[in-house]
């Protein structure tokens, strides 16, 4: 499951987030997502992380016709890495591609897909502390739909979980909506399907709870459900119908993504809002309380956007080290940050264009050091220098010479993004220039070779 190698684009190319606020109080790290758009796939696009100034750190081209999706940190055999899914996708929001697991340098490590060599869909991407990851994929099968107003040799999208050993490949639990959700509890029409699969479920986030079990979202239901993570089984169901647990004000969910348990049957829900991919209510992330002793889901707290955004599809929510939560709105197009106490604290818009969005977002530390060094490229009257995916960067010194071994300071600048570029004099011109990265306190942390500089 090799990549297919896709040429760097013009820094300048780069769709890039529009960052709007940002005010003390915001949590370290930067941000890791994937701008793109199913409408504008000719457009360069891919696995992105960038800094608070929406400057590009790192970045992955992808062959058009491919998207990224869970561009984020997590780790494998006790390493930090860089994980994301890649493949197709269709405008129903259903993925067919490979997860990929990357080191520090950004190698790939590892790359897999489900049991049997399916595609795995673009939705989740969770690696556990067991060396497992945690996994989503979209299934076409027979069906009779009868039951639900369709037709009788009907086809039903079976939104599938498995938890794969990433080193050996083996698959250690399957879990089949459609065998453990009956098809009347969608609240999708199976009209809307026309003459292609029924998604009843559209699952879209798995998370694991503070018992080991799992809890996964599904839209198509509007409800999480708790799962056994041995047998599958549905422990019980959280949602606007067929509720294991009567919803107390504020517990209804609307179209949700991405439910993650918090601790002490607390699970914090990114709620949409929306009806069936259109705006609607505005969306909200929303902490709800299933005490399955009292059989009740009650409300503990919400945020909302002060300009009361409405996301159709798509988004997620974080909570970070500090207390603060990171929003990705999804298909609203906005990533924000939150105080513990609901203040607005950053803020930032998604490229613009049509349909430019990322489906998750996150904020995360990540000390990245490519396995090949910086590179001085002279373009025109320019000196760019080109280190992709190194953070640390405080600094470019620009060293110029006749010959190798006299080459002196001649310039300094600040890094802005992977490929920095600097003005190239006409008193340089002639010889040779190299570029170093300088960290906060100066030392350099890695050195281009030297290039010559035509007249």
């Amino acid at each position: 499951m090799t990549q297919t190698t896709v040429p760097m684009p013009p820094y300048e190319e780069i769709r890039r987030i529009n960052v709007t606020l940002r005010r003390p109080g915001v949590a370290p790290g930067y941000l890791f997502m994937s701008p793109q758009s199913i409408l504008e796939p000719a457009v360069p696009h891919g696995p992105q992380i960038a800094d608070d100034q929406g400057r590009v750190v790192w970045f992955l081209p992808v062959p058009e016709g491919q998207y990224a999706t869970n561009v984020r940190v997590q780790e494998y055999q006790g390493n930090p890495v860089l994980t994301w899914w890649q493949g197709e996708a269709t405008r129903t929001g259903a993925g067919t591609g490979t997860c990929y697991i990357a080191d520090t340098a950004y190698r790939v490590i590892a790359a897999f897909r489900m049991g049997g060599d399916m595609p795995v869909d673009l939705h989740e991407l969770l690696l556990t502390d067991r060396g497992t990851a945690l996994v989503v994929g979209y299934h076409p099968k027979p069906c009779d739909l009868t039951p639900v107003g369709g037709r009788e040799d009907g086809v039903i999208l079976d939104s599938v979980v498995e938890e794969i050993d990433v080193a050996t490949g083996e698959v250690l639990l399957h879990w089949s909506g459609a065998e453990h959700i009956p098809l009347n509890e969608s609240d999708v029409p199976v009209q809307l399907a026309g003459d292609g699969p029924w998604d009843h479920l559209h699952v879209n986030g798995i998370g694991v709870d503070d018992d080991e079990n799992l809890v996964v979202t599904a839209r198509g239901s509007q409800a999480f459900y708790k799962l056994d993570r041995h047998t599958g089984e549905v422990l019980w169901k959280l949602g606007s119908g067929a509720s294991t647990f009567v919803l107390g004000v504020g517990a209804r969910l609307n179209w949700p993504h991405d439910a993650q348990p918090v601790g002490g049957g607390v699970h914090r829900v990114f709620d949409n809002g929306a009806n069936i991919g259109m705006e609607g209510y505005e969306s909200r992330v929303v902490w709800l309380h299933a005490d399955t002793e009292s059989g009740v889901a009650t409300h503990v707290k919400q945020i909302t956007h002060p300009e009361h955004l409405s996301s159709s599809v798509e988004g997620n929510a974080e909570e970070l080290p500090n207390g603060n939560t990171l929003v990705g709105w999804g298909r609203a197009g906005r990533i924000s940050e939150f105080s513990p106490d609901g203040e607005l604290l950053f803020d930032a818009t998604t490229p613009e264009g049509p349909g430019w969005t990322t489906y998750r977002v996150f904020r995360q530390e990540w000390h990245g050091r490519p396995a090949t060094p910086p590179e001085a490229v002279v373009e025109g009257d320019l000196v760019r220098a080109v280190w992709n995916g190194a953070t640390g960067v405080v600094r470019w010194r620009l060293l110029a010479g006749s010959a190798e071994e006299s080459l002196r300071e001649a310039e300094m600048v600040d890094w802005d993004g992977f490929d920095t570029a600097t003005k190239l004099t006409e008193a340089l011109r002639g010889g040779l220039v190299k570029v170093e990265a300088l960290d906060a306190d100066g030392r350099t942390i890695g050195a281009s070779p030297a290039v010559p500089v035509g007249r």
